[in-house]
């Protein structure tokens, strides 16, 4: 194997770099030539190991990321905690490019990989605390989107350096979530994950038995702790959080580029009236999408299904609805109510094909009313 890739690997590539892409093809030698062979061509495209050295990640992302490196496991592998909660993707995608946070990401997995590197080693030990998690914002079709592109990346360009996943605190939701991303995950990641819920007797026993207190944070059951006394050691682990919109992008107006603005469809909405768009699903488990913003004033949105007796339902907020027969859904842009102003309305609605084919994490339908100059976006499962 190592003669057939002899082209394209470098020096410090040793016998245990190799096998890792073999053990991910299960020992498919072709498979894994290819494999490898794509990743180097990913790091290339990507410029891993030139440009993106002393690339400088937007501030949004410096002070907003939740991740960070506590110390080294009892073998010396590198410790990665991060508060999952704290990463608002919502935010960090209306602040920063889908492209800033891969490379961040990459940067991250990067330097962790260098660190184990250091001592001859070559995997890597992840804390994720889901304390707070909220599956709302992955309603969003962007959101969903950004971290299955995550997931497969490091799937695709870092197979097996996974020693060990704790997700700690996770809610009830999370199960149901996990269930659906794990279908991008390779078996071998999968099987290095353990999940605990909220019972920290549990898992800092486990924790403090594998990784050990001198490279936990006190909030972990371990020694690290902040001068000001925080248990959570922010002085290593940014906690992320929400991004105040007062960082996000120019507004769709002022910089209709930023968002891809042939893409939209703009039309005015007279005062005391509507403009309803019909969409026709022929296929099960279909994705209703959507995105639009107005100008300066609000204007109520809604869905409502229309199955073939004609007969409607209005679809509820937050409320996850399938579909089993071939139904017609409405879109309304509500400005009946305006006695004195027409509406600018930038819009983009569309179906979109079943999740077995976009290969996407299904979200969440989300019903915004009275959306004032902000992006209202989601994607309904028909």
């Amino acid at each position: 194997f190592r003669r057939t890739v002899s082209d394209i690997i470098q020096p410090h590539h040793d016998d245990i770099f190799l096998l890792r892409w073999l053990r991910a093809r299960s020992w498919d030698a072709e498979a894994a030539e290819k494999m490898l062979r794509q990743s180097m061509k990913w790091r290339q495209q990507w410029e891993v190991d030139g440009a993106l050295k002393s690339w400088q990640p937007p501030e949004v992302i410096d002070l907003y990321y939740p991740s960070g490196t506590t110390g080294r496991d009892q073998e010396g592998l590198p410790v990665i905690v991060v508060p999952f909660a704290g990463f608002d993707v919502v935010g960090f995608l209306h602040s920063v490019s889908k492209q800033d946070i891969i490379k961040t990401t990459i940067q991250i997995l990067e330097k962790n990989m260098g660190m184990a590197a250091e001592k001859d080693l070559h995997q890597v030990v992840v804390v994720m605390d889901m304390d707070g998690f909220n599956i709302k914002q992955y309603a969003w079709r962007p959101a969903t989107e950004l971290v299955i592109s995550l997931i497969q990346m490091y799937e695709a360009n870092y197979p097996e350096i996974l020693k060990a996943c704790y997700i700690i605190n996770a809610p009830r939701v999370f199960a149901i979530a996990f269930n659906v991303i794990k279908k991008f995950m390779n078996e071998y990641t999968i099987g290095k994950i353990q999940i605990f819920k909220n019972d920290p007797k549990k898992w800092k026993k486990v924790l403090l038995d594998n990784i050990g207190p001198d490279s936990l944070p006190q909030y972990f059951g371990g020694n690290l702790i902040d001068p000001d006394g925080n248990p959570r050691y922010t002085t290593e682990v940014k906690q992320g959080g929400k991004i105040p919109k007062h960082l996000y992008k120019q507004s769709f107006e002022q910089n209709p580029e930023t968002e891809n603005m042939k893409q939209f469809t703009t039309v005015v909405i007279k005062k005391s009236d509507k403009l309803i768009l019909d969409f026709s699903v022929a296929e099960d488990g279909c994705f209703l999408k959507w995105d639009f913003r107005t100008e300066n004033h609000d204007i109520r949105f809604g869905v409502t299904l229309k199955d073939a007796d004609g007969k409607t339902t209005p679809v509820v907020r937050h409320k996850r609805v399938a579909a089993h027969q071939i139904d017609e859904n409405v879109v309304t842009f509500d400005n009946s109510y305006s006695l004195l102003r027409s509406k600018k309305l930038h819009y983009n609605v569309s179906l979109t094909p079943p999740l077995e084919k976009l290969n996407i994490l299904p979200a969440q339908e989300e019903i915004i009313d009275d959306a004032t100059d902000t992006l209202a976006a989601a994607s309904l499962a028909l």
